[in-house]
């Protein structure tokens, strides 16, 4: 029998269920789903959801309402459903970022590379064509985690750190990708530069990405990237979008 899913709580904040122990699309498919269930719920005593890669958190104040009453609502409700094998859920959104790769706008395209066993030409060919999803958001407001790509990229992290990558730049490590909201360090290797803003807090949908959105990254000249930067005002940055069923 197996060990997940886990139910905890988390202070008197709230309760996190969670599906495995490390990253995997059935667990991450899995914390979607049941997000998306408890919202079709529409338990009062719920404030809020969210996920992580693995993970849905239910907001609750666990002081006004007993824990074992939401962890029965719960556990029933996991019980319902093989939910590693759910369907995504609906409203979901097919972005095609256009991308450029290398050239000193990206400078680790090559390194990265070679950590994957690629030559330069081949790393390209594989990024631009993936289509990876959200997996979650976090580490600054609309940051997207996303993927997971093949194993070939099964990459680590460097053991230093970049002092600083720019906004939008498009980063890569552990089978997943990062589009950065603002100028950061990170230990990730900056491979592709996008126009595309993940954070546009003028816009009425701050989070232009949402968790289960799905995303490729279509290699584009440098020349096209200055053109984006330069009229596209709205933070799109060229990305092009889709209606996922």
């Amino acid at each position: 029998m197996s060990d997940w899913p886990k139910i905890r709580t988390v202070g008197l904040s709230g309760l996190l269920v969670t599906f495995a122990g490390e990253m995997s699309e059935p667990a991450n498919r899995a914390a979607l789903a049941l997000r998306a269930a408890v919202e079709a719920e529409n338990w009062p005593e719920v404030s809020e959801t969210s996920t992580s890669l693995v993970s849905t958190f239910l907001a609750v104040d666990l002081a006004a309402i007993r824990p074992e009453e939401m962890r029965e609502r719960l556990e029933a409700l996991l019980e319902s459903r093989d939910w590693q094998e759910a369907p995504l859920p609906p409203g979901r959104t097919l972005w095609h970022v256009p991308t450029l790769y290398g050239t000193d706008l990206a400078p680790q395209l090559e390194e990265a590379a070679a950590v994957a066993g690629l030559d330069p030409d081949e790393a390209i060919r594989q990024l631009s064509t993936a289509r990876v999803r959200v997996l979650t958001i976090g580490f600054a407001p609309g940051q997207p985690y996303m993927g997971e790509l093949s194993e070939t990229w099964n990459i680590p992290r460097q053991k230093g750190l970049t002092p600083s990558v720019p906004p939008s730049a498009l980063v890569v490590a552990i089978r997943q990708l990062i589009i950065f909201t603002n100028a950061s360090p990170t230990g990730w290797r900056h491979v592709g530069q996008t126009a595309f803003r993940t954070f546009r807090p003028e816009a009425k949908r701050p989070f232009a990405l949402s968790p289960g959105d799905e995303l490729t990254f279509p290699a584009i000249a440098r020349v096209e990237l200055e053109k984006l930067r330069d009229r596209d005002e709205s933070g799109q940055g060229g990305a092009e979008r889709e209606a996922l069923s």
